[in-house]
């Protein structure tokens, strides 16, 4: 009778818990946590182009040496922040993460203009390689944000609707912090890298044709 009884209260809890939305919450946190990992070995790969980067460019432009200094310095604040999974449980280390990706983000965007002044530079091999490397990892840092967004989203939606806020209130689960930019759309576009020559100027348009009663060309046609 004790066994059946456990039993039934055993299938009765679970009934219970999945209708209050405990499985929801277990598997939408999973999914954050699976999207976090992502993010940061995505921004990790970034980091790690940032020294090469900065060696090749130095060799062509070494007299950029404040526009080189703030990228190397954008990278040690970027090293410095320990991207933990405890990190995005934490609004504060996580908007500090934020600051320090946003800067390294805008001091690479600084050295690629500069690169601009270098034809030598921006033919090179080696650099050129590096640009395509980048160039992908830019693209798999904002597929992988777009991921986790949306995951955190779907969870907080979990955390704050009822009855499932009750048992998020009772297990300790609380909202997570999310990304945020001053322009949304700019989630879901990654920075363009590109390198090529300038597009050429477009080609004069034709004159339009005299009124009538206009004065006269100065060079005729032929046969007039």
């Amino acid at each position: 009778m004790i066994r059946r009884f456990l039993a039934i209260a055993a299938v009765s809890a679970t009934v219970l818990l999945s209708g209050c939305g405990y499985n929801t919450l277990q598997s939408t946190d999973e999914q954050i946590k699976a999207g976090w990992a992502e993010v940061v070995n995505q921004y990790q790969r970034r980091a790690d182009l940032v020294p090469n980067l900065v060696e090749t460019v130095k060799a062509f432009a070494a007299q950029e040496q404040q526009v080189l200094l703030g990228v190397t310095s954008a990278r040690s604040r970027v090293g410095a922040i320990q991207a933990t999974p405890e990190l995005i449980n934490d609004p504060q280390a996580f908007a500090r993460f934020q600051a320090a990706q946003g800067e390294l983000s805008s001091a690479l965007s600084r050295l690629l203009v500069v690169v601009e002044r270098y034809p030598e530079l921006k033919s090179d091999a080696n650099f050129r390689d590096l640009q395509a490397q980048l160039e992908g990892t830019e693209n798999r840092i904002a597929v992988a944000r777009n991921r986790y967004i949306k995951a955190v989203q779907e969870y907080n939606v979990v955390v704050r609707s009822f009855p499932s806020n009750l048992t998020a209130m009772a297990f300790g689960f609380k909202e997570k912090p999310q990304f945020t930019v001053e322009n949304e759309k700019e989630i879901s576009k990654a920075p363009k890298v590109d390198f090529s020559k300038p597009a050429p100027a477009a080609a004069p348009q034709p004159a339009a044709p005299a009124s009538p009663g206009s004065a006269p060309s100065e060079y005729p046609l032929p046969g007039k």
